[in-house]
């Protein structure tokens, strides 16, 4: 006979209970873009986040950031302090799963969207791990699984009206160090796109990572229109082909017509979720992002179930934290980013952010997520509601 478990009155030995949570502190951050960024359906004109401190015991501190949620970036704030801070005062920064329970109602009420919840726990949750890490003077891509440190980075780029021309924007980051590009298609015809992405491949070469994402933005015969006229120029995966209402059955259809590898799992919200786009035969890559579904202990549990499915993981950008949950498992992709123009606070925030170097980031052996925040940016981009 099953017991249900109540993490309320989950009980602890308190000759373990060595990581005390005594305080959080949150500092929202709004930055705004050069310019307009395009995908097929949306538009971006700021980056935001939410900076997430653990203050515990014995002076340590656990701190992370997460999300990019710029519409809801007060609603996010106000979740941590006023609802998951107050019940996570005095618990075991330890016990990880405990803490990811006791923040799991912030996505119960069914008339607040349930992924602000969600980016609330994520931003904890990561900070919690840091400190753990800190705590056990180990990095996270070690404690995580240790697989390797280091890891290909990729942009997502080809955005709708650059300033750049495709040639230039390939040239430039070929310059930067990266591996490859993952490419905007999705809002122009099929053929139309496919020559935008034929261009970029020859700019490329064929030692360049080129992969192309469609933000649901066809129907499946016109994604599969677009994966045959590419299929001759080397296309990682095809991310989102389809529309959102179908597109479980539909991206199976275009990897079953097509052949080309299909990515997706940024969208939705649960391990759970992605377990049936993997059981249905949807997708070849998963691409979960943590930031949006609650964080790297949910994550964790999408990328074991892709292992037993020989699905690979990826990670929907925030290379901060994707990074190291990547390079903890053997079957992690690429790490993501955007232009520096287009996030910002990836390539400003972290002051310690390693070089890369023939596409390749090597994370260091400092504990936890290891990274440095640069104050001066901080208070340069902090904001209040």
């Amino acid at each position: 006979m099953s017991q249900e478990i109540d993490s309320t009155t989950a009980v602890q030995d308190p000759a373990l209970n060595s990581l005390t949570i005594e305080a959080v502190e949150t500092t929202a951050i709004r930055v705004e873009l050069p310019r307009v960024y395009k995908g097929s359906q949306y538009q971006m004109t700021h980056r935001s986040t939410i900076i997430v401190r653990v203050h515990c015991s014995g002076g340590l501190v656990g701190e992370a950031y997460a999300g990019d949620e710029d519409k809801t970036l007060f609603e996010i704030e106000s979740i941590i302090n006023e609802e998951l801070s107050p019940k996570l005062l005095g618990m075991d920064a330890m016990a990880t799963e405990l803490c990811w329970q006791t923040m799991r109602p912030a996505t119960f009420d069914i008339l607040r969207d349930r992924r602000l919840g969600l980016v609330a726990s994520a931003a904890l949750d990561a900070a919690l791990w840091d400190a753990v890490g800190k705590n056990l003077g180990q990095p996270l891509w070690r404690l995580w699984g240790g697989y390797r440190n280091r890891i290909q980075m990729i942009s997502i780029g080809g955005y709708y009206d650059s300033e750049m021309s495709i040639e230039e924007e390939i040239e430039y980051l070929r310059s930067r160090e990266l591996a490859g590009i993952k490419f905007k298609v999705g809002g122009l015809t099929p053929a139309e796109d496919a020559e935008r992405f034929i261009r970029a491949r020859r700019a490329a070469g064929p030692d360049f990572v080129m992969a192309a994402d469609a933000n649901q933005g066809w129907s499946p015969a016109e994604a599969v229109e677009f994966a045959k006229r590419v299929e001759d120029y080397d296309l990682r995966w095809f991310e989102e082909p389809c529309g959102w209402q179908n597109d479980r059955l539909a991206m199976r259809d275009v990897r079953l017509k097509t052949g080309a590898q299909v990515c997706a799992g940024q969208s939705e919200l649960s391990a759970a979720a992605c377990r049936l786009l993997m059981e249905s035969g949807s997708i070849d890559v998963c691409n979960f992002d943590s930031s949006w579904s609650g964080g790297p202990t949910e994550w964790r549990r999408a990328a074991a179930v892709a292992a037993l499915c020989d699905v690979q993981m990826g990670h929907h950008e925030e290379p901060q934290v994707s990074s190291h949950l990547l390079c903890s498992i053997p079957h992690g992709t690429y790490a993501e980013c955007f232009h520096p123009e287009r996030d910002p606070i990836w390539w400003n925030l972290i002051a310690n952010r390693p070089k890369l170097e023939r596409g390749w980031m090597t994370l260091s052996s400092e504990p936890g997520l290891g990274w440095e925040l640069d104050e001066d940016y901080i208070d340069a981009h902090r904001v209040s509601a």
